[in-house]
């Protein structure tokens, strides 16, 4: 028997932790739409709002989540980005999510596209994406507590207090709990609950929450509705984060057109602004980006160091981005899971990944996963079921696919500065104005450096090696990347036409495999080099001795290719301000380093939330662990 959820003999959700049934047997999506749409004023109350913000103490089944999506759905006047945090100790499966949504038909598509989503629940925040990003699901899996505080705060515009009985899951509405909830409200939010209880209510008055009694759904003859409307001034937050936060979306200049400008165009875009992206190259991807197609996986520690959660928040929301833009799996990228070799000293993951059991992307690696990378069954090694190859210039070309981007190529910025009026000039060497904006971001990799003198930036050169499959040992090349010293890429059909790789059009579409990457910092050259071509394949025959020798065997042609990327001092990107004391200038997107597959989409994200005052897609800590402004603290 789960100790999380089993269905009783009435078909409902039975909890044997709290011996308390999941919702009443009236059903989970009348007391929705009654008890917390309707006790909120949803959805007239967010009628043409640019945004709306629910907080939500107690997930479950996730059938409030899923009734506000359809009424934002079906709701002519919806804001344009719908913002949803949730707090959940014991996620259930999503096996069970699509049983709860069964019995509803009008929730069946989405309940499928969250039981889609509904993997690697570790204890922490996991963002999931939908609608082309415009409703966004923050999950925050741990007690309730910890993980509100685990938040910068947001002004919550809704405020759903579900959960367990008080009777029986007292810490959930306990006068700390609603302490902390009320740092995130703002006056005027509205609070809804199924539960009247006298503690509930005495509790949330002192706080400055307003709450009455109101019709309950059957067979509860009450609920409780009320907002937050303190009889003291609330207080403001930070005024730095004042000054970072627009009124409303204008027209922002985006310097480089790579995987990080790409991102941030695409992330604004999203929210209503016009983007104009700036490159110095005739067409995007034309630096670092221009790598023919990557590998994605996450960095995995034993402690589940910073760096091993940043990779996975930013693996999560690269995943949505690769499966909503219309990007061709198998040809674009492909979700192939990924080997990671390993000596058997470091072979460990963290305790808590195992407690947590089957909400663990990464395992010790099997003999399935090894055999379909070609390795021995007895090789030390980890596996990443939620890792792959992607083309990175794919992936740019659809974020700036969107109709509010224009990319304008053959322009190189010199220089930035204020105009007279209001927002920012961008002119070229000869003094021209390039665009006119109300706000500019550098995401341009090396070139950054120019404009962000202060900020400790570094290009980093990289050669790798690729070559063809030829057609007698093609089908016997792994079929999984395979990771540790260096990388192996192998089946990844080749662009005809493509520029990074010299591809003739009129040639059958090959197989194609890479190797590398050499890491040289401070190095800005772009040739291929000889000795790099033999240390890569050096490490290529450490990696995969026995494919490595048939590739090289075969007598195929073996090419280079080099790019420069950009890097800081510890190794993470940079998202923030140039200047820490001027928070509306100029901003940086940038030191993706050789992660931008990984950091690209999280970092965009993670900038136009504070511009717009959005809960953060991570923590608060990892929030300020990219911020540029660590650099000052």
């Amino acid at each position: 028997m789960s100790d999380i959820l089993i269905w009783n003999d009435e078909g409902q959700p039975f909890s044997p932790r709290f011996q308390d049934v999941y919702h009443s047997i009236t059903g989970a999506l009348a007391q929705a739409r009654h008890v917390f749409l309707g006790g909120c004023g949803l959805p007239g109350a967010w009628a043409d709002a640019p945004q709306w913000r629910v907080l939500e103490t107690g997930f479950g089944l996730g059938l409030n989540f899923l009734a506000t999506w359809h009424a934002w759905r079906e709701d002519a006047q919806r804001p344009q980005i719908l913002h949803f945090v949730s707090v959940e100790a014991y996620p259930v499966s999503a096996a069970d999510i699509r049983r709860a949504v069964a019995p509803y038909p009008e929730l069946l598509a989405l309940g499928e596209q969250l039981a889609a989503q509904w993997h690697g629940l570790l204890p922490g925040f996991h963002r999931l994406a939908f609608e082309n990003g415009r409703v966004l699901l923050t999950l925050c899996i741990g007690d309730a507590r910890s993980m509100l505080r685990a938040h910068q705060p947001f002004e919550a515009d809704s405020l759903f207090l579900d959960g367990f009985s008080p009777g029986v899951n007292a810490d959930m509405w306990s006068p700390e709990v609603f302490k902390t909830l009320a740092r995130f409200c703002r006056s005027g939010t509205a609070v809804a609950t199924w539960t009247v209880a006298r503690a509930v209510r005495d509790a949330l008055a002192p706080l400055g929450f307003v709450v009455e009694k109101a019709p309950g759904l059957p067979p509860k003859r009450d609920c409780l509705r009320g907002r937050y409307v303190p009889a003291w001034p609330v207080r403001r937050r930070p005024q730095v984060e004042d000054a970072e936060r627009v009124l409303s979306p204008g027209h922002c200049a985006v310097v480089g057109a790579g995987l990080a400008g790409a991102a941030v165009a695409h992330a604004l875009a999203r929210r209503g602004w016009r983007v104009t992206v700036l490159d110095a190259a005739p067409h995007p991807a034309a630096g670092a980006s221009a790598l023919p197609f990557g590998l994605m996986a996450p960095h995995v520690s034993p402690d589940d160091a910073l760096l091993s959660r940043l990779t996975r928040a930013g693996i999560r929301a690269t995943w949505a981005q690769l499966t909503t833009l219309g990007l061709t799996e198998g040809t674009d990228w492909a979700a192939t899971g990924a080997v990671e070799r390993r000596d058997v000293a470091s072979l460990r993951l963290p305790p808590e990944w195992v407690q947590s059991g089957h909400w663990n992307d990464t395992t010790i690696a099997t003999a399935d996963p090894l055999g379909r990378a070609g390795l021995p069954e007895d090789t030390p090694a980890l596996f990443h079921a939620r890792a792959g190859w992607v083309k990175p210039h794919r992936l740019v070309a659809a974020w700036l696919a969107h109709p509010d981007i224009a990319f304008r190529g053959g322009a190189e910025v010199a220089a930035v500065g204020p105009a007279q009026q209001n927002g920012w000039l961008l002119r070229d060497g000869d003094g021209q104005v390039l665009a006119q904006a109300d706000r500019v971001v550098f995401a341009a990799g090396p070139g950054t450096r120019r404009f962000a003198p202060a900020l400790p930036l570094q290009p980093v050169r990289g050669q790798i090696v690729w070559g063809e499959l030829s057609a007698d040992i093609g089908t016997a090349v792994a079929s999984i990347p395979v990771n540790g010293d260096g990388h192996l890429i192998a089946q990844v059909p080749a662009d005809n036409g493509g520029a990074s790789l010299s591809i003739a059009e009129d040639s059958a579409v090959p197989r194609l495999w890479m190797s590398g990457s050499t890491y040289e910092p401070g190095d800005t050259g772009t040739d291929a080099r000889p000795a790099d071509r033999a240390h890569n394949l050096a490490r290529l025959a450490r990696l995969h001795p026995s494919l490595a020798t048939k590739m090289l065997a075969a007598q195929s042609p073996v090419h280079d290719w080099a790019g420069v990327r950009c890097a800081s001092a510890d190794r993470r990107p940079l998202v923030g301000p140039i200047d820490p004391d001027a928070p509306a200038g100029p901003w940086v997107c940038t030191a993706l380093g050789s992660r931008g597959l990984s950091f690209a989409a999280l970092c965009a994200e993670l900038l136009a939330a504070r511009w717009h005052g959005e809960p953060l897609p991570v923590p608060a800590a990892q929030a300020r662990a990219l911020d540029t402004r660590r650099l000052w603290r």
